[in-house]
């Protein structure tokens, strides 16, 4: 693997790895605001990033030694809308700057599996990202997010909320595939 791909793989895998820990103490900080829609949603995104950076850093497999990781991300904690903004935050990085230049460098350089990765957490993080905005209006507007299921695909980390779709729009998997929260 090219040194650029390997290297933006694991700085994909240490930002999905952080936000997915990041995001179980925020669900935490939900439930104890008594906002457990809001919880279940971080929940579930957590369980998205785990799966995101599973399949990253399987693509280093062949790929050995240490590495230093860094990610951009916030720390701390506050108010659960906060929280949420600050999530938003992360996710719209993730879609407008990093993964677009990590996988166009990733084709470049013809690193096929890792630009299918990749691409599977863009899709997700889009609707991460909705999700938040969603979930941050209906807190801000003294409410809490919808209670209806959270669906999330154990092979690719599609999120989906409402219905289980009979098949992952991203990676085909079943529906059985999914996990609800």
């Amino acid at each position: 693997m090219h040194e650029m791909t390997a290297s933006n793989l694991r700085s994909s895998y240490g930002g999905e790895s952080m936000a997915a820990m990041r995001y179980t103490v925020w669900a935490s900080k939900a439930g104890n605001e008594n906002l457990p829609n809001v919880q279940r949603l971080f929940r579930a995104t957590a369980h998205s990033e785990q799966i995101h950076a599973w399949n990253h850093f399987t693509q280093l497999a062949n790929v050995p030694g240490n590495a230093t990781v860094t990610a951009g991300a916030g720390f701390g904690l506050a108010k659960t809308v906060d929280h949420l903004e600050w999530a938003a935050g992360g996710e719209g990085f993730e879609i407008d700057e990093m993964y677009p230049m990590y996988i166009l460098a990733a084709e470049a350089q013809g690193e096929k599996g890792a630009v299918n990765s990749m691409k599977k957490a863009l899709e997700a993080e889009k609707v991460h990202l909705a999700l938040f905005r969603k979930a941050k209006a209906a807190v801000e507007a003294g409410g809490d997010f919808e209670d209806t299921p959270i669906h999330v695909c154990d092979m690719c980390g599609f999120t989906m909320h409402g219905d289980a779709p009979d098949e992952c729009p991203l990676c085909g998997a079943k529906k059985a595939d999914f996990i609800t929260f």
